[in-house]
Parts: structure tokens; C-alpha cells; sequence
């Protein structure tokens, strides 16, 4: 651990960080994350511009993130143990992704066809305005398993590695990869380094998560979602989503992927999970799957943090 804090009080801190999230919520005004999306918008307009595009890219991260992520570990140093905890409370989106993500199922339950339509938009850049009943329910359930990677297990994941500052770094590379990383005439050469970084980042945590997902499905559901881990995730575009949505579709016995549009072009994705598409409900049982999957790794890392602490005092008392 990078931090050199006892591993108790990481994993504490961690928890504490989780509480937050679930309590609070996204900040509603003054966010550090939006702000951070005007900032990596602006230098993107600045610097999106004539040759070299991907050495542009590569300046344009280090502008945004480099700065940010010194403060970041300065404060952490100089503020104590809360700034770790409030670094990852701004980090983690769980209680965000169950805000935007189970709307959607109620509306798809009540027939409200519409709203679920204009939520589904609110959080995905699909295109929904003709989307019937299982494309949201089946873009609902996608949304909040690979979210679940992206906006919660990454960040844990990356601050008992390195606390707070780890957190915050792997939070703005991930979301410079949401705004960047598409391979589009625009920012296909520009966007080049934040994809390739968020996919380094994002190696590890994806796959910690996806064998959560195994390990919380019932038992036939963990032989199935190994399965599709296994011989599913590799046709998938994404390196890391792929594991993740793969995984997390075959705990739920759902199919995922297949017909989805994006900017007026229907694109064709490989099939994920195995089952029936997914209903309304489907979107709060993955919600439910990467809650207990966050439960886990709370009591987990509490419980290892607890051992390890114990065993330093058992050696520092044979001393």
C-alpha cells in the first residue's frame, strides 16, 4: 500500500468513504467531477486541433489530471486521515447509479414508455427515441453492471492501493475516457491516450469485479457466469467491459448485448450472458448485484485489514 497507513485504517476509511456515497449521494451543486468535465471540455476544444493529435491527447491528459491529482496527494498528506474519505466519497457513483438506473424500471413497470425512454438517454449515448421495452431494459441492466466497475470497484480498488489521491487519478482518467475515448473522426487520434489508460487502470479492478459477480450469483448462476466470462468477454470491443457485463449477465441469467444505435447507426454487438432479454426488473437485480457485490469488498477489506493489523502487534510483541 502506497499510503502508509495500517491497513485497519485504510479499509476503515474506505468504509467510511462507501457510507458517505450511500448516504449523501452525488453533491448536487458545485461537484468536483463536473467541474472537472468543464475543464477537460475546454482544453479539448484547445487542443483538439491541427497535427499530432495523439501527442495532443497525451498533453491534454497530463494538463488535466497531473495538476489535480498533486493537490490531491499534497492534501491527503497535510489534511488527515478524513481527506482520504472524502476524496473517495467524490470518487464512487453507487448510490448515483441506483438514482438514474432504477427509475428507468419503474417506469418500464408502470408502461410509462416515454419516461423510460428520457431517462435511459440521461446516462447512455445510445440513441432511445424509438427503443421499445427490452432495448431499455436490456441498455438498464448494461449500464449498471459496467457502471458498477466504473464508477465504484475502480475507484476501492485503487484507493487501498494508494488512498484518495490513487482513487481520485483513476476517477478523472476513467472519466476523460468517457469523454475521449470514442472512435470517432474526431477523437479517435485524440482520445488515443486516455482509452489506453483508462484500459491499463481498469485491467485489475474489471476483473476483481467480474469474479465478484461469480462469486455472488447462486450456484448454478456462478457456473454460468464463469462460462460466459470465459468464452464471452474476449468478442467484446471493450477489454475490460467485456468481463464485467459478461459476468455479471450469466449471475443474472439475462442476455445482454446484441442491437443497440448509436448516432443513427445500428451496431451489431456480440451476445453476452445467457438467458431471456431482460425485463424491467432485471435492472434492479443488477443494481442489487453490485451493491452486495460493494458490500463484499467493505467486509472483506475490513476483515483483512482486522488480520493483518493483528498479525504486525503479534510481531511486534515477539520482538
Amino acid at each position: 500500500m502506497l499510503t502508509g497507513l495500517p491497513p485497519l485504517t485504510l479499509a476503515l476509511l474506505m468504509a467510511a468513504g462507501v457510507a458517505l456515497d450511500l448516504l449523501l449521494g452525488e453533491a448536487r451543486r458545485w461537484h468536483p467531477l463536473v467541474g472537472f468535465g468543464n475543464l477537460a471540455s475546454w482544453l479539448e476544444r484547445r487542443l483538439n486541433r491541427g497535427g499530432m493529435r495523439i501527442g495532443r491527447g497525451l498533453l491534454a491528459w497530463l494538463l488535466a489530471v497531473g495538476p489535480l491529482s498533486v493537490l490531491a496527494w499534497l492534501a491527503c498528506r497535510s489534511g488527515g486521515l478524513a481527506v482520504h474519505a472524502l476524496l473517495l466519497y467524490f470518487c464512487l457513483g453507487l448510490r448515483s447509479l441506483r438514482d438514474h438506473a432504477l427509475p428507468i424500471g419503474a417506469a418500464l413497470a408502470a408502461g410509462d414508455l416515454a419516461s423510460a425512454r428520457g431517462l435511459t438517454a440521461r446516462i447512455m449515448s445510445r440513441d432511445t427515441t424509438q427503443a421499445l421495452e427490452p432495448d431499455l431494459a436490456r441498455a438498464g441492466a448494461e449500464s449498471v453492471l459496467e457502471n458498477g466497475n466504473d464508477a465504484v470497484f475502480g475507484a476501492l480498488f485503487w484507493f487501498l492501493i494508494g488512498g484518495g489521491g490513487c482513487a481520485l487519478l483513476f476517477r478523472l482518467a476513467n472519466t476523460l475516457d468517457a469523454m475521449w475515448g470514442y472512435r470517432t473522426q474526431r477523437f479517435n487520434l485524440f482520445g488515443r491516450v486516455a482509452a489506453r489508460i483508462d484500459d491499463v487502470l481498469n485491467y485489475v479492478p474489471a476483473r476483481l469485479t467480474a469474479l465478484s459477480y461469480v462469486v455472488l450469483a447462486s450456484k448454478s448462476g456462478q457456473r454460468r457466469a464463469w462460462h460466459c466470462w470465459r468464452t464471452q468477454a474476449r468478442h467484446w470491443s471493450s477489454p475490460n467491459a467485456g468481463p464485467v457485463m459478461a459476468s455479471g449477465a450469466g449471475a443474472l441469467g439475462i442476455s445482454l448485448g446484441g442491437p443497440a444505435l448509436y448516432d443513427g447507426e445500428l451496431e451489431m454487438r456480440p451476445a453476452l450472458g445467457s438467458g431471456p432479454q431482460p425485463a424491467a426488473v432485471d435492472i434492479g437485480r443488477a443494481w442489487a448485484l453490485v451493491m452486495h457485490t460493494a458490500l463484499l469488498w467493505v467486509v472483506a477489506t475490513l476483515a483483512l485489514g482486522a488480520l493483518l493489523s493483528l498479525s504486525l502487534l503479534l510481531r511486534a510483541g515477539h520482538a
